[in-house]
């Protein structure tokens, strides 16, 4: 190797090392999560009125975790996010085809169902066992869908 090629190696070295440091502690980026009285009980409300529920949860658009009803082994902010992501495709499938909205999806899984229903800004996503009856779903869903936007919306207008 020459001179010329190890001091150039060497200068290369040195202009991208970066210096370790510890990172400086962030401030958080947002405030704890509100909770909405009005919105779980219309989720508990739901549950009692259809027993084959397994679980609900209403999500923020862009993913966040409002309130929920499920059971211990499914894990609430994965979900919403999963629910947002779902949303989200639906909404662009709908607007895409028909250019028109979107106001529900359904997932007819082998050990259930999964419903995503638009609820204003957010959505409210219900799981159902596979004996549910799909008609009745809908029918108990759909006004608690607009019920939960119409809590929401009230409670970010105060």
């Amino acid at each position: 190797m020459t001179a010329r090629k190890k001091l150039l190696g060497e200068w290369r070295g040195r202009l991208t090392k970066v210096a370790m440091t510890t990172p400086e502690p962030r401030a958080p980026e947002y405030a704890a999560p509100e909770h909405y009285p009005a919105v779980q009980a219309e989720l508990q409300s739901l549950r009692e009125r259809l027993p084959q529920l397994t679980g609900s949860l209403v999500a923020s658009s862009d993913g966040l975790l409002i309130e929920h009803d499920l059971p211990d082994h499914l894990e609430p902010a994965g979900m919403a996010a999963l629910s947002a992501a779902q949303l989200s495709l639906s909404y662009r499938l709908a607007n895409t085809a028909h250019g028109g909205g979107f106001s529900e999806v359904v997932v007819h899984g082998t050990e259930g169902q999964v419903v995503i229903y638009a609820a204003g800004r957010t959505s409210l996503t219900v799981l159902a066992g596979p004996e549910v009856n799909v008609g009745r779903l809908h029918l108990e869903s759909r006004p608690v869908a607009r019920a939960i936007a119409g809590h929401l919306a009230a409670a970010h207008n105060d």
